[in-house]
């Protein structure tokens, strides 16, 4: 798969925030590292990066405003040229700028990672589907937590990313690993 000039690669909420133990238990524990490396990769390939980060209004979440816990990840924090966006809910289009910057850039494909797969990375990679662009999703550089279903049985984290992916695959994104990213900007 060949990443074109146009592809701007989208990291989702990857905050400091996300590590407070009340989450719970999560799948993937080597994502960080796989999106560090396809970082560095995607940065020296000279193509757009778009960093994410979830400005929570509500009093008790860990990715409020003005707590340590809202900074980036330090594997994750923007350089000068790395756009920002921040956002109040879980797709990164709703109340921002996100759509009108990729448009006035040209930016047709959009290679997306993050956090929680379910929650900013659904949300984000669903509303980018609806509006046409060509989203590749990064699997194992995502991650999320175990938790219910409707009915009251408990799902593993492993069980709930998947759930996700197969909820976008095919018609929203395309679901991919890292290898394939770093293949396709070779």
């Amino acid at each position: 798969m060949k990443i074109t000039e146009n592809a701007a690669l989208i990291l989702v909420d990857l905050q400091k925030a996300i590590d407070h133990p009340s989450w719970g238990v999560r799948n993937n524990p080597a994502a960080e590292e796989t999106g560090a490396a396809l970082l560095r990769q995607w940065r020296s390939s000279k193509r757009p990066v778009i960093h994410i980060r979830h400005d929570s209004v509500e009093p008790q979440s860990t990715y409020r405003p003005g707590q340590p816990l809202h900074d980036f990840k330090p594997e994750f924090i923007p350089l000068p040229d790395e756009a920002l966006i921040g956002k109040h809910t879980g797709s990164a289009f709703v109340g921002t700028g996100l759509h009108e910057l990729l448009q006035s850039r040209g930016l047709k494909t959009l290679v997306v990672f993050g956090v929680i797969t379910n929650n900013s990375v659904e949300a984000t990679v669903r509303h980018a589907g609806c509006l046409e662009y060509q989203v590749l999703l990064v699997e194992d550089a995502c991650f999320t937590f175990a938790k219910p279903d409707w009915r009251g049985n408990q799902r593993s984290a492993d069980d709930v990313h998947a759930m996700s992916l197969a909820n976008l695959h095919g018609e929203y994104c395309t679901v991919v690993r890292s290898s394939e990213v770093l293949e396709g900007l070779r």
